[in-house]
């Protein structure tokens, strides 16, 4: 079983003034295909998103961070500024293939700055905010829940079968 941490950015929601649906999304989405998940508010602060992104990869161990938030062009929006200070390597394939399948559902998917990396064995995985756009994203992760986290955890060893 993978451990996954949810992280939603938003400084209206961490003050109560917005129901956290895509964070909520994300976490039973997880549980439902047998992730232990676990789900968090912070405010979209630079500082927050790294401590936050340190915390869980480095002292909790968890597997997969997802955030929800903060990709947006907003002055606020500092979620995959946040997550380039934390990753040790790049995962672009990610955000570029959740771009493109977004894309073909609204134009507006090219304007989400989210990104995807590794910082030791935890993935790290930026969505938008939006619960529309997160449940196309989501739809799109399957192969990489499954097969990549098993290769980055040492689960699988053969890439190429």
């Amino acid at each position: 079983m993978f451990k996954a941490q949810v992280i939603t950015c938003s400084d209206k929601g961490f003050r109560g003034e917005r129901e956290d649906t895509s964070g909520e999304y994300i976490k039973q989405f997880l549980i439902n295909i047998g992730f232990e998940t676990n789900k968090i508010i912070i405010s979209d602060d630079t500082q927050s998103i790294i401590d936050k992104l340190l915390f869980y990869s480095d002292k909790e161990y968890v597997d997969l961070i997802i955030t929800t938030g903060g990709t947006g062009f907003s002055p606020r929006d500092n979620t995959p500024e946040a997550t380039k200070k934390v990753i040790l390597r790049d995962v672009p394939g990610i955000s570029e293939m959740l771009r493109y399948e977004s894309f073909k559902v609204t134009k507006k998917a090219y304007l989400s700055r989210g990104v995807a990396g590794i910082r030791n064995r935890t993935l790290i995985i930026n969505l938008p905010g939006s619960l529309k756009a997160v449940k196309e994203n989501m739809s799109f992760l399957d192969s990489v829940f499954d097969h990549g986290l098993k290769i980055l955890k040492l689960v699988d060893t053969e890439c190429g079968n």
